[in-house]
């Protein structure tokens, strides 16, 4: 027989996720969640099978003209080691090369590969497939809406940066 007292419960805090009206970032969590976890699938299924959902902080970032690695890093809000690591591993894999920036011989441009961009094209075929069962969900118009509020805090956002 057990002699532990049972835990005490903890009261439920306004906003956290056992609350009726959870936060608005719990709310924003489980679709960007779904999004993360279809695209990984997808493009496993199309042959990018070494493609992690951390990498998207590259794929996201990364210019068609180049990106040095510190811009990358500040982009996707994560520490120049970890950025490295990322394209290094990308770099082996044969998504991005690095190439010497013609305007600082002492820096390197990252870019992307032809099968990088195979990766990018697949990744957004994907979302817009995300998006268009959404709007099936949802309706047209209150997906289009949801498009327009995200885009206005996004917008929001980035001006205060």
């Amino acid at each position: 027989m057990s002699t532990r007292k049972p835990e005490p419960t903890r009261p439920i805090l306004r906003g956290e996720s056992r609350d009726e009206r959870p936060n608005i970032g719990i709310l924003l969590r489980g679709p960007f969640q779904e999004i993360v976890r279809r695209i990984a699938e997808g493009l496993a299924e199309a042959g990018f099978d070494d493609i992690r959902p951390a990498h998207t902080a590259v794929f996201q970032h990364i210019k068609a003209e180049g990106s040095r690695l510190s811009e990358l890093a500040e982009r996707a809000q994560i520490t120049k080691q970890s950025m490295g690591y990322l394209v290094d591993y990308l770099e082996e894999h044969r998504y991005v090369e690095r190439r010497a920036d013609p305007s600082d011989r002492r820096a390197s441009l990252i870019f992307l590969t032809e099968r990088g961009w195979a990766e990018v094209r697949e990744a957004l075929r994907i979302i817009a497939e995300i998006e268009r069962e959404w709007a099936r969900r949802l309706g047209t118009q209150r997906m289009g809406q949801l498009r327009e509020l995200l885009t206005e805090l996004n917008a929001s956002a980035e001006s205060h940066d």
